[in-house]
């Protein structure tokens, strides 16, 4: 049986335009024969006669199908709705987001299900690869938002193996619809902001994303349903986006572990040294700021391979055995400090009396180059991934 492939496509007074779309899909569906190929035009309730060109249009094409919506939901409630459809309904394998003002040049279509055959969960249309581009006839304003958005989005994501982040241009597997369409009940996907939010989503969740290049086209009937908004929604959504991933990042979380093991680590060095020499007392603070970092670490930074309570004897001991690396660092930098420069006073901090001297600093330069091995220590031998 071949695979079934569903185009869907979100409409709002597009009445001259859904037509000329289906005329341009049927010429490359000829070239797409290992495939069962539809199109389900999704009318958001368009005052100016659309729904009545796409019944005409199903009369004509036995491939093609309408979801008429009750309301104007915008393009994410559109694509939601639509891709239920199609999957509930019409047992789609492959679905495409696609535009009625065929912006999106169909005859890439099959080279988009050529990389789906080779393993890639998303293909999408891409303007800012070679062989890509924008239309020449834009204006400078134009040209320059489209451009500026996607290295924006580069940027904060830190993500430039995406070169289109912006595209609406998307084959994607049923598989990944079926996973990622709950993550997007959100009322803030319902507009424009869906096309980011289901990329993100679908990169976060590790699927494979591929691009083809193509020529984005002026759209030459009706007119463009883009607005500020768009802009505004989509920098708050990426930001928002951003700051939550870096919170729960395991390199953030091993950073606020490691920066409070440091504040520990000082502060029981300070105690510490009014009975003990520095040496003694440095070794003894580490000791102490491993005890911290380790119960952080299980509880928080490797919670998801938290240990069990027979384990946390014998992954201490570990602990402490690949901690050693970080320990000989300190305690060298800690060394070599008060032999070649000597132990004495920098300042007193104002309001706690504490006097911060030399040997703090060395234990402190000691302490951030040794947590450079102890979270590849940590993550590889501790809490190895199962």
């Amino acid at each position: 049986m071949r695979p079934k492939v569903v185009i869907v496509i979100p409409t709002y007074n597009e009445a001259g335009n859904v037509a000329p779309v289906t005329r341009a899909l049927s010429q490359v569906f000829r070239l797409c024969p290992l495939y069962d190929m539809h199109i389900l035009f999704v009318d958001d309730n368009s005052p100016d006669g659309t729904r009545v060109k796409i019944n005409q249009l199903i009369k004509k094409y036995p491939y093609v199908h309408i979801l008429n919506n009750k309301r104007k939901g915008g393009l994410g409630h559109a694509y939601k709705k639509g891709f239920v459809v199609a999957i509930d309904k019409y047992k789609a394998d492959i679905i495409f987001e696609f535009d009625a003002d065929l912006q999106h040049d169909p005859i890439i279509i099959p080279t988009m299900l050529k990389h789906i055959e080779l393993g890639s969960d998303m293909v999408m249309g891409s303007r800012y690869i070679e062989g890509g581009g924008i239309p020449k006839n834009w204006g400078l304003h134009r040209k320059l938002l489209s451009r500026f958005g996607n290295i924006f989005i580069k940027l904060v994501m830190f993500n430039f193996s995406i070169h289109d982040w912006t595209a609406g241009y998307r084959a994607i597997k049923k598989e990944v619809i079926l996973q990622i369409l709950p993550l997007m009940n959100n009322t803030a996907f319902q507009g424009y902001t869906w096309q980011i939010g289901l990329l993100v989503k679908t990169i976060q969740k590790g699927y494979k994303v591929s691009e083809v290049a193509y020529h984005f086209r002026d759209r030459t009937t009706g007119s463009s349903k883009l607005g500020p908004e768009y802009i505004f929604n989509t920098m708050r959504y990426i930001m928002k986006t951003r700051i939550q991933e870096i919170f729960k990042s395991r390199i953030f979380k091993f950073l606020i572990t490691g920066g409070t093991g440091t504040i520990v680590q000082i502060i029981a060095l300070y105690f510490y040294r009014m009975g003990l020499g520095y040496q003694i007392a440095n070794f003894i603070s580490i000791e102490t700021a491993i005890v911290s970092n380790f119960t952080l670490s299980n509880l928080w930074t490797f919670s998801d391979r938290r240990l069990l309570v027979v384990q946390i004897p014998g992954k201490f001991l570990q602990f402490n055995l690949a901690s050693a690396g970080s320990i000989l660092i300190q305690m060298v930098i800690a060394f070599m400090g008060e032999k070649f420069i000597g132990l004495h006073t920098l300042f007193i901090v104002p309001i706690a009396g504490i006097n911060v001297d030399t040997g703090m600093t060395f234990s402190i330069v000691g302490i951030l180059v040794g947590m450079f091995w102890n979270f590849f220590a940590y993550s590889r031998f501790v809490w190895k991934k199962k």
